[in-house]
């Protein structure tokens, strides 16, 4: 049985670390679009883009917030930049247990970027007036997995066993009736 391939566009906002210049204007934006109501309050920490920084060697990295992670990483790098040392936390997009940066500071609820949903293009791009950061749409193909009806067999057989085929059917009977 072939999977199917399918299409999707892929959202992304693309840094340009040399270009930034630590203005935090993205952090800024960003809270102000997030906040209850919209543009109501500006707290940074609540913010879905940090803007990682060392000043007295003029290093600044903005890092938006990616996925939420269960758990921590197993392992992490040391990266010397220009003779000062960041581990990998300093540089990963994601949410985890272990780190206060991408969770909401009232709730510790993680926080995603979700590209300002509803603007034509993220806000914090927008008002980057240095240019490091860039948005970026792109084509992606995927392959979708169709269901086997073998899994539904098993599945529906597995039910039966356990509550009786009578009961099975009605269910469905019930199910079907709602739609």
């Amino acid at each position: 049985m072939c999977a199917e391939k399918k299409t999707r566009i892929v959202k992304t906002i693309e840094i340009d670390v040399d270009k930034c210049n630590g203005c935090r204007a993205c952090e800024v934006i960003c809270s102000a679009f997030h906040a209850e109501p919209k543009y109501s309050s500006n707290n940074p920490a609540r913010s879905r883009i940090r803007v990682i920084r060392e000043p007295l060697r003029d290093i600044y990295v903005p890092v938006y917030a990616g996925e939420y992670t269960m758990a921590e990483c197993a392992g992490r790098d040391k990266y010397i930049i220009d003779g000062k040392e960041y581990d990998e936390c300093s540089f990963c997009r994601a949410s985890c247990p272990s780190r206060v940066e991408f969770k909401e500071p009232d709730s510790g609820l993680p926080l995603k970027c979700d590209m300002c949903e509803g603007e034509d293009e993220p806000l914090c791009v927008k008002w980057c007036l240095a240019e490091a950061l860039i948005y970026v749409e792109r084509e992606e193909e995927y392959e979708v997995e169709e269901e086997k009806p073998e899994d539904l067999e098993i599945g529906l057989e597995a039910l039966a066993d356990k509550y009786g085929l009578e009961k099975l059917v009605d269910t469905v009977a019930r199910l079907a009736a709602k739609e």
